[in-house]
């Protein structure tokens, strides 16, 4: 089943290229393709387990639009720049 999660704090392709690398280690996750440009990330694989791919995207500094506020949101915005970097040196 392929659906979309539209998130926060996507940048560049280094952000991509951890968030896909990531999300393809779940054996829930079929295949995955992140839109930077827009903030999208389309998923092939078993929708129930979305709540599973939400908390890795949020773990990696990704939050679900809409759903990280305050002081979750900084800290969400700071660890994306962590993951932007990993995802650079390691593509």
């Amino acid at each position: 089943m392929a659906y979309d999660i539209s998130v926060e704090n996507i940048k560049c392709g280094g952000c991509a290229n951890t968030i896909t690398t990531r999300l393809k280690a779940l054996d829930v996750i079929d295949s995955c393709e992140v839109d930077v440009d827009k903030g999208i990330i389309s998923i092939n694989g078993d929708e129930s387990s979305r709540e599973e791919v939400s908390q890795l995207l949020l773990k990696l500094g990704y939050p679900e639009s809409g759903t990280a506020e305050g002081l979750k949101a900084a800290t969400a915005k700071a660890k994306s720049f962590v993951s932007c970097a990993v995802g650079k040196m390691s593509s």
